[in-house]
C-alpha cells in the first residue's frame, strides 16, 4: 500500500522493490548514461570553442586543469555515493523520519563541503599547477580558469547530492532533464562570453560556475517541491554525526578508488608519452571513447548500487541476488554492443578527433585491447556496487585499488620495459580487469553469506 501511494504521488519513482526488474533497470539506467554521454559533449563544447576563438594556449591552459580538478572532485562525488546508499536503504525500509534526516544531513554536508573545496582552489590552484610542472606560457590563464571554476563548487556539490538523493529514490529522468537545461544554457554562454566579449578561459570559467549554479537550484527546487519523505527544508539543514559515519563509510572509499586509479592512467600516460606526438594523439582520442564506453557501463553499476541498497532496506534477498544477475546481463550486453560498434567504426570515429592516418593507427591499436574487452570493466565495478548497496565498501576499494593500480604498476615497470610497444602496455587494461574480477567475487561471496546470515528470510 505504502508503495502504491508512492508511485501514485510521484510518477519519477521507481518501485525497486517489487515487480520485474529488467524493464526498471533500463528506466533506471538510461536516462543515467544519457546524463553522462551529454556531459561528456558539453565539456567537449567548452574545449572546442576555446580552442577554435581563442588559441592553442588557451586550450592547453583549459587542458592542463583537468586531472586537477578531477583529483579535487572524486573523492567528495564518491561520499554523494554515501548518500544515495543510505537515503535508497531508508526509503525502501518506510522510515522516513531517517530519511528526511539523512537528506537534509546530506545536503548541509555538500554545502559545507563545496565552500571548503572553493576557498582551497581559489587559495591554491597556482600552487598546485607549479607542482604539476604546468608551462610558465599558460600557468597565469590555468590558475584564472581553476580559481572562477572553483567558486562554483558550492554549486556543484549541491547538484550532485541532490542528484544523489533523486536516484535513490529510482528519479534519473529529471536530473537529467536538468542537465539538459544546463548544458544547453553553458554552451550558448560560452560562445557569447568567449566569441563576442572574448573573455577567453574566463569566459568558458564563468560559464561553467553559472550553468552548474542553475542546475543546482532545479534539483533543490525539485526536492523542495515533492511531497515524499526526501522533501528538502533550508530550515531543517544540519549536520547529524550519525548519518554522516553512514555515508562516510559507503562513500570515503568510493572516492578514494576513484581517485587512486586516475591516479594509475597518469602514470599510463607517461608510458604512452614515451612513444612520442602521434602515439599521444591517438592515446587522447581513443581515451575520450572510452570516456563514453566508461558512462555507459556506470550507468548500470549505480542502477545495481541503488536497487540493491532498497531491497537490502526491505530485506529481501532473493531480489537483491536476482539484481546482480540482470545487471551482469545488462551490462554485458551493452558494453560487448557499444565496445564492438567503437571497435567496428573507430576509423571513421577517430577522424572525428584528427585526419592523420598514423594517428588514427595508435588510437585502433588501443581501441583493440580496450574497447573490445571493456564488457571486463563492467563486470569488474558490479561487484564493489551491489556490495556498496550493502554498505560494505572499504574490501572492495582496497580489492579495485590492488587489482587495477597495482597490475598497471607492476605491468607498467616490469613487464613494459621488455617488450615496448602498445600492445603490450595497454593489454594490462583487461588483464587488470580479470585479476580485479577474480578477487571481487571472492569477496563479494563472503560478503554475501555475512550480510545474508543477519537478514530475516524472505517473505
Amino acid at each position: 500500500m505504502q508503495t502504491e501511494t508512492r508511485q501514485k504521488k510521484n510518477k519519477y519513482e521507481i518501485d525497486m522493490t517489487n515487480g520485474t526488474l529488467m524493464d526498471k533497470l533500463i528506466s533506471f539506467s538510461l536516462p543515467l548514461m544519457l546524463s553522462g554521454i551529454l556531459q561528456l559533449m558539453f565539456n567537449a563544447v567548452d574545449i572546442i570553442v576555446v580552442g577554435r576563438f581563442t588559441g592553442s594556449s588557451a586550450l592547453a591552459a583549459v587542458g592542463s586543469t583537468t586531472a586537477l580538478i578531477n583529483v579535487f572532485t572524486n573523492l567528495f562525488i564518491g561520499i554523494s555515493l554515501g548518500a544515495n546508499v543510505l537515503v535508497a536503504r531508508f526509503y525502501a525500509a518506510g522510515r522516513e523520519k531517517e530519511m528526511s534526516e539523512t537528506v537534509h544531513t546530506a545536503i548541509a554536508l555538500a554545502l559545507v563541503s563545496g565552500l571548503i573545496m572553493a576557498v582551497v582552489g581559489v587559495v591554491f590552484a597556482r600552487g598546485a599547477l607549479t607542482l604539476m610542472d604546468t608551462p610558465a606560457d599558460v600557468i597565469g590563464q590555468s590558475a584564472l580558469y581553476m580559481r572562477i571554476y572553483f567558486v562554483g563548487m558550492p554549486f556543484f556539490m549541491l547538484y550532485n547530492y541532490g542528484a544523489a538523493i533523486l536516484r535513490a529514490v529510482g528519479d534519473t529522468k529529471r536530473p537529467l532533464i536538468f542537465l539538459i537545461v544546463s548544458g544547453v544554457i553553458n554552451a550558448l554562454l560560452n560562445l557569447f562570453l568567449v566569441i563576442a566579449w572574448d573573455m577567453g578561459v574566463a569566459g568558458v570559467a564563468i560559464a561553467t560556475v553559472i550553468s552548474q549554479m542553475i542546475s543546482c537550484i532545479l534539483v533543490l527546487r525539485c526536492l523542495y517541491q515533492t511531497q515524499g519523505s526526501y522533501q528538502l527544508r533550508f530550515s531543517k539543514l544540519a549536520i547529524r554525526g550519525e548519518y554522516v559515519g553512514q555515508i562516510f563509510q559507503v562513500g570515503v572509499p568510493a572516492g578514494i578508488q576513484s581517485t587512486v586509479i586516475n591516479f594509475s592512467n597518469v602514470l599510463l600516460q607517461s608510458s604512452v608519452n614515451s612513444f612520442g606526438s602521434i602515439a599521444m594523439a591517438g592515446y587522447t582520442a581513443a581515451n575520450n571513447i572510452l570516456g563514453f564506453l566508461y558512462v555507459s557501463v556506470n550507468s548500470i553499476t549505480q542502477a545495481c548500487m541503488s536497487f540493491t541498497s532498497q531491497n537490502y532496506g526491505a530485506g529481501k534477498k532473493k531480489r537483491m541476488d536476482k539484481v546482480l544477475l540482470e545487471c551482469m546481463l545488462l551490462s554485458v550486453v551493452f558494453a560487448l554492443l557499444l565496445g564492438s560498434s567503437a571497435y567496428l567504426f573507430g576509423p571513421e570515429i577517430l577522424q572525428i578527433y584528427t585526419t592523420d592516418p598514423d594517428v588514427i593507427a595508435c588510437g585502433m591499436e588501443i581501441m583493440l585491447y580496450t574497447t573490445v574487452t571493456y564488457f571486463l570493466c563492467g563486470l569488474m565495478d558490479l561487484f564493489p556496487g551491489a556490495l556498496r548497496g550493502m554498505g560494505h565498501s572499504a574490501v572492495p576499494m582496497i580489492l579495485s585499488v590492488i587489482g587495477t593500480v597495482g597490475t598497471r604498476i607492476v605491468w607498467i615497470y616490469g613487464i613494459f620495459p621488455q617488450h615496448r610497444s602498445l600492445k603490450i602496455l595497454f593489454i594490462s587494461y583487461p588483464a587488470s580487469w580479470i585479476i580485479t574480477i577474480a578477487m571481487q567475487v571472492i569477496c563479494y561471496y563472503f560478503v554475501r553469506r555475512s550480510v545474508y546470515a543477519k537478514m530475516p528470510d524472505d517473505m
